[in-house]
């Protein structure tokens, strides 16, 4: 069965590849992926420090319903996520996707949306080894882990990660 995945970022300062690789997992498994993004037009990814390519908005966060997806990825890049937190629309959302039940699916220094959305009390994930501080004040557990899944969180620490943060989400779409 054909599943929807919503892939949410800022407009800019995205790791090109924590977004095309899953993307092309995703969308390589049969099902069907949607950008979702804080305001409608492109998105502009990163290699690091360097702009990549760009992307089109398939939806705006604020417009979203997570009754319409299956799943939740969040990209990592420093950026990225920093921006994300500071958008409550961005928040809300993430914050109700854990919520759900739905797999969600964090890489890198994406878990500092899910320290934003108030929903790693009693969590155990990985992400970039900066945000382990972070984690801790929000009630989670830290592990320097590859793939990391509690329940329906997905996390991994960084780009090297990649094939097993894809395959963890691909387990859970079933």
């Amino acid at each position: 069965m054909t599943k929807k995945i919503a892939f949410l970022t800022a407009t800019e300062g995205i790791e090109r590849v924590e977004l095309t690789d899953p993307w092309d997992s995703v969308t390589g498994a049969g099902h069907s992926a949607s950008l979702l993004s804080t305001e409608p037009g492109t998105v502009q990814t990163f290699d690091h420090l360097d702009k990549a390519e760009t992307r089109p908005v398939d939806g705006v966060v604020k417009d979203a319903s997570v009754d319409d997806y299956d799943a939740l990825v969040l990209p990592g890049g420093v950026a990225n996520p920093d921006a994300l937190r500071m958008d409550a629309d961005a928040v809300a959302f993430v914050k109700a996707f854990v919520e759900s039940g739905k797999p969600v699916a964090a890489i890198c220094h994406a878990p500092w949306t899910l320290v934003e959305a108030d929903v790693l009390q009693g969590r155990t994930l990985a992400s970039w080894p900066s945000l382990q501080t972070d984690i801790r004040n929000a009630g989670g557990t830290w592990q320097d882990e590859e793939v990391v899944v509690d329940g329906n969180l997905i996390t991994s620490r960084n780009p090297d990660d990649i094939p097993a943060f894809t395959k963890a989400l691909l387990d859970a779409l079933g």
